[in-house]
């Protein structure tokens, strides 16, 4: 009888707990609260009856389309359907989806109920996998800039395409970059008045930029195609350029060659996803492809899992491997990469290069990256870049950048890797100084890469105590104690540089005229930001010949296995200038679809 009790109260428990969310009485009505994600606030409205979560709706917010819009319209659908907390968040936009949770909690309480009580998890009954096979002309693997680009050709060249992206989103690293692509060739490019420009100056200026460690094939396939592709990209493949801005300044490029997309990364963004939709490819998000099958030798489609749990068997005499960098994986890491900060999405772990090299593809140039300058360290060892903050700070405003001295090294507007280099000698960190209007100017483009004014807040409120640095002080002393820089010497760096931009000319460094408009501030307050290298693209990659189709370690092109993007190395050497990773992307993946459809059509 004793045991029968205990079975019974086994049961009870059971059966309270699964049933915890609907035992939860709220004070109906519709509440609303925010709370802080990747971008800003991020408002949420909840509506509840008695006893029931009714409906959940976010507000205008911030977050990045593509990524933080994900999990705005998955993880409210997901708390509704099983009247519960405890759901994941979205991999790849886990900020904003816990901003989500938060607010909604907020909400719970403010309709009476405890927010813990609705932290039941859902039990989900376990069962054999689902196992579906489905059938293509071409699988592209990854959706980023290069695996869309290919989605959109090969489906315009009559083929059907299965895109497969592992996250629950598609983008990739272009989706977090910083807005700009290369356009030497192209039709813009002289209708802007420039041209004068080549693939001989470019290739020029990537072996200068690149030490001359660049893969000459690849380069040369790269500058001599890049043209076209924009001329496609702008008109067939419903992309936009910010004409009206014109070219942006980029110190590693010899000639007028770089273009913003409309709204930045954000706008390239949304206009890949529509175009991709108009081609008719299927997407498949939220399937991690796990191997690449093969018969004889030749390709024969990839296996992936959904995070559905269903099993899929993807059946196609051509795959394109689009799947990005391994800079998120620190066992690949070697060589400088190891101590960099890395900035980039967590997706970038080399899968594609590891099954690529599972069935025999070469490799190369594995221990390159681009190492930036331009980074704080937010956390140990995690940056976020201030690339376009920098920008307004040096180009239409007073901000200069001095060592821990106190004293300018470099001019602000060198390129990235002779600062990058500057601040290793410095023992890895510089410091941007700014008066107010700079640092006004500073925080309207952090936005662009994932800081908030709140981020800045926050860091400020530490006060030179916690990561990064970020200070505030009345006077040039006050701050610099702060951030541990020599504030006397400072005061000094800060006139000279006044009288620099009275007389038109930087005597020491030969910052161009046209970007000292201002001088510093003689009255505060001033902000002191830290600057540490970053990396985010991985520069090394599998081998392929001239048409993108992948080879083994003999050389031998591995019948029907194509690649494109960050994960075919070589183009750039070690090094990649402003807007050239986005180009190479869009290149190779048109490039590489180009060439499976001919494959096909053999």
């Amino acid at each position: 009888m004793k045991r029968k009790l205990n079975l019974l109260s086994v049961s009870v428990l059971l059966a309270m707990s699964m049933s915890a969310a609907q035992a939860v009485e709220f004070t109906p009505g519709t509440y609303t609260a925010a709370a802080k994600g990747n971008g800003g606030d991020v408002p949420v409205t909840v509506t509840f009856s008695k006893d029931k979560i009714e409906k959940i709706q976010v507000g205008t917010n911030k977050e990045t389309p593509g990524i933080g819009s994900v999990a705005i319209e998955q993880v409210p659908a997901a708390i509704v359907k099983n009247q519960s907390l405890a759901v994941n968040a979205v991999a790849g936009a886990s900020i904003t989806s816990k901003a989500i949770l938060a607010a909604i909690a907020a909400c719970v309480s403010k309709a009476g109920a405890n927010p813990e009580a609705l932290q039941t998890t859902v039990q989900k009954q376990a069962q054999k996998a689902e196992e579906k096979t489905l059938n293509a002309d071409i699988a592209i693997v990854g959706a980023g800039a290069a695996g869309q680009t290919a989605a959109i050709r090969a489906s315009q060249l009559g083929k059907k395409v299965i895109l497969l992206e592992k996250m629950p989103f598609a983008g990739g690293a272009a989706a977090v970059n910083g807005g700009t692509v290369v356009i030497q060739g192209s039709k813009i490019q002289k209708d802007a008045g420039v041209k004068d420009d080549s693939p001989e100056i470019m290739t020029e200026d990537y072996i200068k930029n690149g030490h001359g460690l660049n893969d000459k094939r690849m380069l040369d396939l790269y500058v001599h195609n890049v043209g076209s592709m924009i001329d496609w990209a702008t008109t067939d493949g419903g992309m936009q350029l910010n004409t009206k801005a014109g070219f942006t300044n980029e110190a590693e490029h010899s000639k007028p060659r770089v273009m913003r997309w409309v709204d930045g990364a954000q706008g390239a963004t949304r206009n890949f996803k529509a175009s991709v939709e108009k081609s008719g490819a299927k997407v498949m998000l939220g399937t991690p492809v796990e191997e690449i099958t093969l018969n004889n030798g030749a390709v024969t489609g990839v296996k992936a899992k959904g995070n559905d749990g269903v099993l899929y068997t993807i059946k196609a005499p051509a795959v394109i491997l689009t799947t990005g960098g391994f800079g998120a994986n620190k066992d690949m890491l070697t060589g400088n990469l190891k101590n960099a900060l890395y900035y980039g999405v967590k997706s970038s772990n080399g899968d594609g290069h590891r099954m690529a090299m599972k069935i025999g593809a070469k490799t190369q140039m594995m221990d390159l990256g681009k190492i930036y300058p331009n980074g704080m360290e937010v956390a140990p060892g995690i940056a976020k870049s201030t690339i376009w903050s920098n920008k307004a700070a040096f180009e239409d405003n007073s901000g200069i950048m001095v060592n821990r001295a106190g004293k300018r090294v470099i001019s602000e507007l060198d390129t990235n890797h002779n600062i990058k280099n500057e601040e290793v000698k410095q023992g890895g960190k510089l410091f941007i100084l700014m008066d107010q209007k700079t640092y006004d100017a500073f925080l309207t483009k952090l936005n662009i890469t994932g800081i908030s004014k709140g981020d800045m807040d926050n860091w400020l409120a530490q006060d030179g105590k916690g990561y990064p640095i970020v200070v505030k002080a009345d006077s040039i002393p006050a701050v610099a104690k702060k951030a541990g820089v020599n504030g006397a010497e400072l005061q000094k760096t800060v006139a000279r540089y006044n009288t620099f931009v009275q007389n038109g000319k930087d005597e020491e460094f030969n910052r161009p005229a046209k970007f000292m408009k201002t001088q510093v501030s003689l009255t505060g307050p001033y902000y002191i930001v830290e600057q540490q290298p970053r990396f985010a693209t991985t520069m090394g990659g599998v081998v392929t010949d001239r048409t993108l189709n992948v080879v083994n370690k003999q050389d031998k092109p591995i019948k029907g296995l194509f690649a494109a993007g960050e994960l075919v190395g070589g183009a750039m050497g070690d090094d990649s200038p402003p807007g050239g990773n986005m180009a190479w992307a869009m290149t190779s993946g048109k490039l590489a679809a180009e060439s499976a459809v001919k494959f096909l059509n053999k």
